[in-house]
């Protein structure tokens, strides 16, 4: 509602503001918009564990073709490589599957630094379960932030640097625990970042 009157306000007033109530218009408008995707991602991420899907059988690999389909266009605009090696299939809800992945490529696309991004999607068997990993070559993570990036609206940049609310990495951490998993990450500054999932494994690699 905030939004919608502020727009109203600058549709039909805009054209009497000064330079400094234009100003003012866009930041409060900017604000709106923030708090409205801040207000979203809370209940997406509250609503992980109340409107889950049944688990069942999820091929990943078909997840990763469908999550860079869907990101084919940003894929083509800055020229990323991403490259997915054979995965495993999980138990888990496919919806919830492809939101996390989702997340993090998109990620490893918004923190490739000045450099075309080199995005790496692979598995490998640990035991009784398998660690798929999403690794990057983009900007890195210090040591002491690699733990709060999991928490709800933790930002290590300002919105006028990155995009985001802060929450997509916490919805992350939520969806892999109701599948039984943890994620971690791994990352030194410049080096770039591998997230890297532990799910309950159910077959091999085919």
């Amino acid at each position: 509602m905030v939004s919608s009157y502020l727009q109203l306000i600058d549709q039909r007033y805009g054209d009497e503001l000064d330079e400094d109530g234009t100003e003012f218009l866009t930041y409060a408008v900017d604000g709106a918009d923030r708090m409205r995707a801040m207000i979203d991602g809370l209940l997406a991420y509250s609503r992980i564990e109340t409107q889950g899907t049944a688990f069942e059988p999820v091929a990943l690999g078909a997840v990763l073709e469908d999550v860079r389909k869907d990101l084919e266009i940003r894929i083509e605009e800055t020229d990323a490589d991403v490259s997915i090696e054979p995965l495993p299939s999980v138990e888990g809800d496919e919806t919830q599957l492809r939101q996390l992945f989702q997340n993090l490529l998109s990620n490893a696309l918004e923190y490739s630094g000045d450099e075309r991004p080199v995005v790496r999607v692979e598995a490998e068997r640990d035991g009784s379960r398998w660690l798929v990993s999403v690794r990057d070559e983009g900007i890195g993570i210090e040591p002491t932030n690699q733990e709060r990036i999991f928490d709800v609206f933790e930002r290590l940049h300002g919105s006028h640097e990155q995009r985001g609310t802060g929450i997509g990495l916490a919805i992350c951490e939520r969806i892999v625990e109701r599948h039984g998993g943890e994620i971690r990450v791994e990352s030194e500054p410049g080096e770039g970042a591998a997230f890297v999932l532990a799910l309950p494994a159910i077959e091999s690699i085919p």
